[in-house]
């Protein structure tokens, strides 16, 4: 389960994505060339397919590759037509996290929520700064309205502490989080979410997305403070930023394509 997650979610951390004349020409050796000239969304029985001159597209474990609704099938057909020369699934975000969802999630639901359940075990948002005072403030006014939010809207108390000793949560904000998550208890919902928690770090970011009390902004804000802050202070290394352009791609098409689930229910 963890590897068909990871595939999905880490083509950007492996370096697969790039800029520039050598990364485009690999693509063109690399993957197949594009051999249809218009992708479509077609109704199905139990939801949307998209097809390729007429003929459905399968998934790499070779189901068809159906979304639930039109909006959020769309997404993924709008990535197949953006394919110029050849098909690199790399660049093709939705597409990859509803092969994720009909491959993956939709047979280990459960495992998929008690991984995003144990990110909020150790959650990026529990572990301040001690100084300086700049990025102990940034903290507190990204994630302070986050923790404040779970504990009025489901009333999960997480501990924060200094430093990168480990801070132990109660049992029962956990287990209230377990139970919040339940809420979205969808295989293509499940697999934006891990898309959310894997790269932000932080179940409790992700989750506040998904319940539309964070926009993609600013849960992309508070996941990057600690970030921010160095490139502020030292910098930014291009590669770097390649890498987190890409991350940002995935996080915000995840976003997007649960926004348009939701819609379509």
């Amino acid at each position: 389960m963890r590897d068909i997650l990871e595939d999905a979610e880490g083509a950007a951390e492996r370096g697969d994505i790039g800029a520039g004349k050598a990364n485009r020409e690999r693509d063109l050796q690399k993957f197949p060339k594009k051999f249809y000239k218009q992708a479509t969304v077609e109704e199905a029985d139990g939801g949307f397919s998209i097809a390729l001159d007429g003929r459905p597209v399968k998934t790499p474990g070779k189901q068809v590759l159906m979304l639930p609704g039109q909006s959020s099938a769309q997404i993924v057909a709008d990535e197949w037509n953006a394919a110029e020369e050849v098909i690199n699934p790399l660049k093709m975000p939705a597409t990859r996290l509803a092969n994720t969802a009909i491959d993956g999630v939709s047979n280990e639901m459960q495992a998929v929520m008690e991984d995003i359940t144990r990110y909020a075990a150790s959650d990026l948002v529990c572990y301040r700064a001690a100084t300086p005072q700049g990025l102990v403030k940034k903290q507190q006014d990204h994630w302070d309205l986050i923790l404040d939010w779970a504990q009025s809207e489901f009333n999960a108390g997480f501990e924060t502490g200094e430093g990168i000793a480990f801070v132990t949560q109660p049992k029962e904000a956990i287990t209230l989080f377990g139970a919040r998550l339940q809420n979205h208890a969808d295989p293509f919902k499940l697999a934006c979410i891990h898309t959310f928690t894997s790269i932000s770090g932080s179940a409790l970011i992700a989750l506040a997305l998904a319940d539309e009390y964070l926009d993609a902004d600013a849960a992309w804000a508070a996941a990057h403070v600690d970030e921010d802050w160095n490139i502020s202070q030292w910098g930014e290394d291009f590669e770097a930023q390649e890498r987190r352009n890409q991350r940002e791609i995935d996080f915000k098409c995840a976003d997007n394509l649960l926004k348009a689930i939701v819609t379509d229910a």
